[in-house]
């Protein structure tokens, strides 16, 4: 119980004496790991989580990626934010295997339905991220990317109950 307080108190100290957060889209990568959590609960195919996941840690590596270039400008470079992306899903897949979060039943042309999707998903959202330049309307970065998410995970919804 002790340990519990004092790691409250530690995040109370660190939040309160944080300066601004310049985030992509707080909000909305907070609502992601809510939804991700709620997921498993809810019965939802791993796959499809996956898909979600994936996303996920891809927002998390562009806002770390764009930290970085703020304070640094070696870090404003195509190939490092690379870099990034790939070893924040790297990193999480090998951690969820050494915690056991990852079912084995069936797989996907011989990969865990978990990383798969999260693989898929990643690769995806790193591919939409890079293809779109201009602008014209607003939220049409985000509106995008979850349009393209969701029907990502309806075409795996579809494989997944009828042909796989």
């Amino acid at each position: 119980m002790k340990k519990i307080g004092t790691l409250i108190l530690t995040v109370a100290l660190f939040s309160a004496s944080s300066g601004v957060a310049y985030a992509h889209c707080p909000l909305c990568v907070a609502g992601a790991g809510v939804g991700l959590t709620l997921s498993r609960l809810l019965g939802i195919d791993d796959t499809i989580t996956g898909i979600w996941l994936g996303v996920f840690l891809g927002a998390l590596a562009f806002w770390f990626s764009m930290n970085l270039g703020r304070k640094n400008k070696i870090f404003r470079n195509k190939l490092i934010e690379l870099i990034i992306y790939i070893s924040f899903t790297v990193l999480t897949i090998i951690s969820f295997y050494q915690f056991n979060l990852i079912e084995k039943h069936i797989d996907i042309f011989g990969f865990d339905k978990l990383p798969f999707g999260m693989v898929v998903g990643g690769v995806v959202f790193y591919l939409i991220n890079l293809i779109h330049i201009k602008h014209y309307f607003a939220y049409q970065k985000i509106i995008i990317s979850l349009g393209t998410m969701t029907l990502l995970s309806v075409i795996f919804y579809i494989l997944l109950n009828y042909y796989i």
